[in-house]
């Protein structure tokens, strides 16, 4: 039998994730630096991206943004498991992360992006299981 060196194909390279990863194309909200972020301040702004996610896993998420980030940038992405995944009502959940690859775009898309999730915390939904309303709360405070 032939080998795949022999065959001058390259071996496949080794699945490195170890947690399963679920294709959910979530509105998210990122937030860089949270930490240093000042309330009231055009700063929040300029560190809040409006963005989507492409797949959620319990140790990571991948999303898009228009700018790279440096690996090992912190960030905070706020998202919604809606009712149709939770089978209940609408999760509001605040990850913090830190970026660990950046994938190269072609020029006219956006950059994707993953982050290792290092802590997470549920937010109260104030009643109201609405995605869009809820996300939008959530970029006004």
């Amino acid at each position: 039998m032939l080998s795949e060196l022999t065959l001058g194909m390259q071996p496949e390279p080794q699945e490195r994730r170890m947690m399963r990863r679920f294709d959910m194309r979530l509105p998210a909200v990122v937030r860089l630096n949270p930490a240093a972020a000042r309330p009231n301040t055009n700063e929040n702004q300029n560190n809040e991206f409006h963005t989507e996610t492409q797949n959620v896993s319990a140790r990571g998420v991948f999303f898009y943004l228009d700018q790279p980030l440096p690996a090992g940038t912190p960030c905070e992405v706020t998202l919604t498991f809606p009712p149709h995944i939770t089978l209940t009502d609408a999760v509001r959940v605040r990850f913090t992360a830190r970026v660990i690859r950046v994938e190269s775009p072609l020029p006219s898309q956006r950059i994707g992006t993953a982050a290792m999730i290092e802590d997470y915390e549920f937010l109260r939904s104030g009643g109201n299981t609405d995605f869009f309303s809820a996300l939008q709360r959530e970029t006004e405070n």
